[in-house]
């Protein structure tokens, strides 16, 4: 929304002169006199208060007409962490047996409260409910090599085999020894230059790939772990980490097609579409009319754009490919802007490539 409380906007446009890497994330400024917005540590010339508003999403900033500033590139960092989150993060991911305190992150130069303050916002839990699903999911890990729950625990830094069973079952919903049946759902996240975006898998595959800001993104998570019948937990698997290699490929114009393996969870008739959606060659456009015609039901356009609002995976299933009978841009779950802008940055991309 934008920001209207006097304090607040006094207290953001001291960190926009401050160029306060603290504030990146937190909120977005649009400049009047120009008509681009950016983020807190642009090194852009600072305009004068009065000819500023502040948002707290970036497609507040593209719905209210301003576009991306060049030089902070406000939709590729949108959400990017600061370097003290990404240095707290990296202690996490190269100690993940350890609880890491606030002394440490204190004696690695790193402020606990900015730490607490952006995973809060940016993850919807703390830095210590993070740490923990992380030294869980490596334990679940060594135990699915055949290591005992007893030397799991004291190794991922737990106190008590207790403590550590109660912490395994909260967060993945099964003692040690019941879940080794199967495997929980990771998921990650990522900044792309339309802003970041949640992406979660299975062993099987890609299960989820939306903006964080997505209306239905916590409805979507809840029908995941009831389809899959496993919890969501924080982590990486072979499949996040090539998803976000062909993801940066394709924001660079060199992917046009995904090779990550996906997983599709709905019905019969929701993944018929999905499937017709995978089709739908890059940088062109199809009707849902269309759609309902390929899928050999013609009178089921109206079922046929309920799966296509059902689709959890935005870019990956190509759902911004599909529009009106007459041409027009429709619903689309990330924001009419961010359809258009996919629809333009693929068509470019298909132009040059064909040249």
């Amino acid at each position: 929304m934008r920001i209207t409380d006097p304090s607040k906007i006094q207290t953001y446009y001291q960190a926009l002169l401050d160029r306060n890497d603290a504030y990146v994330g937190i909120f977005y400024v649009g400049v009047k006199t120009t008509s681009v917005f950016c983020i807190a540590s642009c090194r852009a010339r600072k305009p004068k208060l009065e000819n500023v508003e502040f948002y707290t999403q970036v497609k507040e900033a593209l719905d209210s007409g301003y576009r991306p500033c060049k030089i902070c590139k406000p939709t590729q960092h949108a959400h990017q962490a600061p370097e003290q989150v990404e240095a707290a993060i990296r202690l996490v991911q190269n100690h993940p047996k350890e609880k890491i305190s606030d002394d440490r992150l204190r004696a690695d130069g790193i402020s606990p409260e900015l730490v607490r303050r952006w995973f809060k916002q940016h993850y919807g839990m703390t830095f210590q409910a993070y740490q923990r699903m992380y030294r869980i999911n490596t334990a679940y890990q060594e135990l699915r090599q055949g290591k005992s729950a007893t030397a799991t625990a004291f190794d991922t830094g737990f106190d008590s085999l207790s403590g550590f069973g109660y912490t395994y079952k909260k967060i993945l919903g099964k003692s040690p020894a019941q879940s080794l049946t199967s495997s929980p759902i990771l998921i990650n996240r990522l900044t792309t230059p339309l802003g970041p975006m949640f992406v979660a898998a299975s062993e099987e595959g890609i299960c989820l790939l939306e903006f964080v800001d997505r209306k239905r993104l916590e409805s979507e998570l809840t029908d995941i772990q009831r389809l899959f019948k496993q919890r969501i937990i924080a982590g990486e698997n072979v499949h996040i980490k090539q998803l976000k290699r062909e993801l940066a490929e394709y924001f660079a114009g060199e992917q046009q097609h995904f090779e990550v393996p996906i997983h599709k969870a709905g019905t019969d008739f929701q993944r018929s579409v999905w499937d017709e959606l995978e089709r739908i060659p890059f940088g062109q456009t199809v009707s849902y009319q269309q759609l309902a015609l390929n899928i050999h039901n013609p009178k089921a356009v109206r079922a046929v754009g309920a799966a296509n609002g059902a689709n959890r995976m935005s870019i990956l299933l190509p759902c911004h490919r599909v529009v009106g009978s007459n041409g027009q841009l429709t619903g689309y779950g990330g924001g009419i802007e961010r359809k258009r802008w996919l629809l333009d940055f693929e068509k470019k991309h298909r132009i040059e490539k064909d040249l």
